[in-house]
């Protein structure tokens, strides 16, 4: 079938509002369509908000991680039922992977789904130079229609009246929208915006986003979605869906536990396991289950609440002292270990690892991944592994392993390795994305069931 209208909103650069503005955009849009957010790029936080604004799961398009069939597929299952597409974009709308190369980029998935560019500018102190910005990202590659221009941090009338002038008349591209300078920014932490759990009321925050594009014209936006070239999109989901494997996989979502990507749990399912959801911060018992994922989050500003969980936390340790599996993405893994240390306190934690893991004011990794799985490796062996990493944190001791993973690219958990292992329970730094490593569901569903990697 055809794909959906569809639009990216890019950013001239990091930091010029584009989350804020593309979710107040998807927002109002849902007053009356079914939009289908995504965000390039490996993110989980600003999915969330996307979600919050559209009702629907929002999706990650990373070139990447995916090649553009997978990526297009993705696309094409994902908005089978929707009325308009909106895809925030990372960065800078040219900026990737390498210095002059496209993966990764907006840019790259702007061609790969055929979409026109709304292009948000910081336009703070500029009106001429503006357009100088605009004119300068129209002409960088001219298979990337910019169709719009939306001018964030304008002090007022004056201000607007020139800036839209100067873009409209130099560079031929119409302002579809302003913004005016705000004094009040979205809640950030160390990785980011806070998450949608934590940052209050959601309706009232929806409609702060949508009060911030007030003055963006929506009815022209949709016009410019409709003007996306034609282009078809298989509508078959991008998973083999396996029999029933009688596997229960305990997945904790919470304030802790909240940087999943939505394919990762249908992969899950689609490869024949019984995932299970519980919020262990609010208290929740351990389920009932044969293996628990957990991925990254926030367990350090939330020890305090994990510790007393002790059902969880020894729930924990008793799947993996009895073999079964128990596989934490950095976060996750952080709670694997024998405590946490965060904030002038230190919290004990199950103690699977023989570690603590020490929040860090300096980024201990943020990248790609390449990594490779090695022999003793139960779930990938052998296995090349594309993943990112986002951390403030590192283990002490490092731990002796043995390790799942050597890295090729990356940081790691040290020594360019990661995936420490106990029994068959395995904590790693990298957020793994099952359609970049297809089998990954399989492998874990018969990881979970105590049986071989197919991966």
């Amino acid at each position: 079938m055809n794909a959906p209208p569809r639009l990216v909103i890019a950013g001239a650069g990091s930091g010029v509002g584009k989350t804020a503005i593309a979710t107040g955009i998807m927002s109002r849009l849902s007053r009356d369509l079914h939009v289908q957010g995504y965000k390039v790029g490996p993110d989980f936080i600003d999915p969330m908000y996307h979600a919050a604004a559209t009702g629907r799961p929002s999706r990650n398009l990373d070139s990447f991680f995916m090649d553009r069939r997978t990526l297009v597929d993705l696309f094409g299952w994902s908005s089978r039922d929707a009325d308009i597409a909106i895809v925030e974009g990372v960065r800078g709308l040219y900026d990737g992977l390498t210095a002059t190369g496209d993966t990764g980029s907006t840019a790259e998935i702007a061609k790969f789904i055929r979409a026109p560019v709304v292009l948000v500018v910081n336009a703070r102190s500029l009106a001429k130079s503006a357009a100088a910005h605009v004119l300068g990202f129209k002409m960088l590659d001219p298979e990337v229609r910019i169709a719009g221009v939306i001018l964030n941090n304008l002090s007022g009338d004056r201000h607007r009246r020139k800036a839209v002038e100067a873009v409209e008349s130099l560079t031929g591209i119409e302002v579809v929208g302003t913004i005016e300078r705000q004094r009040e920014r979205l809640p950030e932490r160390h990785l980011g915006l806070v998450t949608m759990d934590e940052a209050g009321d959601a309706r009232a925050l929806m409609a702060r986003m949508e009060d911030l594009v007030v003055e963006v014209d929506i009815a022209r936006l949709a016009e410019i979605a409709r003007s996306a070239e034609p282009m078809e999109a298989p509508t078959a989901p991008p998973f083999e869906v396996q029999e029933d494997k009688g596997v229960t996989v305990a997945v904790p979502r919470d304030r802790s536990f909240c940087f999943y990507y939505q394919e990762n749990l249908e992969a899950l399912e689609a490869a024949g396991a019984r995932v299970v959801t519980f919020r262990p911060t609010d208290g929740e018992r351990l389920p009932d289950c044969d293996a628990v994922y957990m991925g990254g989050g926030y367990p350090e500003v939330h020890a305090a609440a994990l510790e007393s969980n002790r059902d969880f936390l020894d729930g924990l340790k008793s799947i993996s002292e009895d073999g079964g599996l128990v596989y934490g993405e950095c976060g996750g893994m952080m709670v694997m270990c024998r405590t946490i240390s965060a904030y002038g306190r230190v919290s004990r934690m199950a103690g699977i690892f023989d570690a603590q893991a020490t929040l860090t004011a300096d980024r201990q990794g943020l990248a790609y991944v390449e990594a490779r799985g090695t022999e003793d490796n139960f779930m990938f062996p052998g296995r090349e592994i594309r993943a990112h990493e986002f951390h403030y944190s590192r283990l002490e001791p490092l731990p002796s392993g043995p390790y799942g993973f050597s890295v090729l690219r990356g940081t790691g958990i040290g020594g360019s390795v990661d995936g420490v292992m106990v029994r068959r329970s395995m904590g790693t730094y990298m957020h793994q994305h099952a359609l970049a490593n297809r089998g990954w569901g399989r492998a874990v569903v018969h990881a979970a069931g105590g049986g071989p990697s197919t991966f």
